[in-house]
């Protein structure tokens, strides 16, 4: 029996993915499958072995996700698949005695015209529509939560020495916990999809200033380039999604965005 295959809208899709300058491996993976609507970026934790493993572990799941029917039903396979690496993740780490090991995670889900982001940990999805820019994941951090109940500005929550310390991730409790965003498409909207080793180094207006001016596997080689050059002291993973329709429609702005650049 055929799987059903929804009409998916037109996307272009470019990726990267680089150990960094300082570390010996890449302890990143990503997920490009189009074809189901489906798109992610898992950094492992844990050290240079069981941080590779944990996210390796995340990305197949999401690998044979299949096609959907529906936006419920993407959304389903896509949580069965978290769930399913979890419980791999707390296997494994059992049988290590305990060893220390998880996943960041974030998600871009597409069908027809709707999408949704999902995301666990310090792994961040951008959404760049009408020339702005808008983070649409939620840090999963010490220093975010701090920044959320007034005890830290921005400003001194990118200093902070704490700012690295995750509190979501796959395979780090029993049950995975997770964040989601949905919308729909506009055409013209780019997501970008990173782990951290990008924005440690570069800021959300010269994200948007890249891929506003290039075509997605560009606007990735150009990031990847300019955190190299500014030390890239972690792993770094890009993706960059566009979705373009040919029959005129026009962009909207969504409500709360806010502009990066000029």
């Amino acid at each position: 029996m055929n799987e059903l295959r929804p009409t998916m809208p037109a996307f272009e899709t470019g990726a990267v993915s680089h150990a960094g300058r300082v570390r010996k491996a890449n302890e990143d993976h990503l997920v490009t499958r189009p074809e189901f609507g489906l798109w992610a970026v898992a950094d492992g934790m844990g050290g240079h072995e069981n941080g590779a493993l944990a996210s390796a572990t995340v990305a197949a799941a999401l690998e044979g996700i299949g096609a959907a029917s529906s936006a419920p039903d993407l959304l389903a396979r896509l949580e069965e698949g978290v769930l399913k690496a979890n419980a791999e993740l707390r296997e494994i780490i059992e049988a290590k005695g305990g060893a220390p090991m998880g996943s960041t995670l974030v998600v871009l889900l597409v069908h027809e015209r709707h999408f949704a982001c999902v995301w666990s940990g310090d792994s961040r999805i951008y959404l760049v529509r009408a020339g702005r820019i808008l983070q649409v994941s939620h840090d999963h951090t010490e220093v975010q939560d701090m920044v959320d109940k007034g005890v830290l500005t921005p400003d001194e929550a990118k200093r902070s020495p704490r700012r690295h310390i995750i509190t979501h991730a796959i395979g780090v409790h029993d049950q995975p916990e997770l964040d989601l965003n949905n919308g729909e498409l506009e055409s013209g909207d780019t997501f970008v999809l990173c782990s951290d080793g990008l924005t440690e180094h570069v800021a959300d207006e010269e994200i948007l200033l890249a891929v506003r001016e290039a075509a997605p596997q560009a606007a990735c080689d150009a990031l990847l380039a300019l955190t190299l050059e500014r030390g890239a002291r972690d792993n770094v993973t890009v993706i960059v999604v566009r979705y373009q329709r040919e029959d005129g429609e026009k962009t909207r702005w969504l409500p709360n965005m806010r502009s990066e650049a000029p």
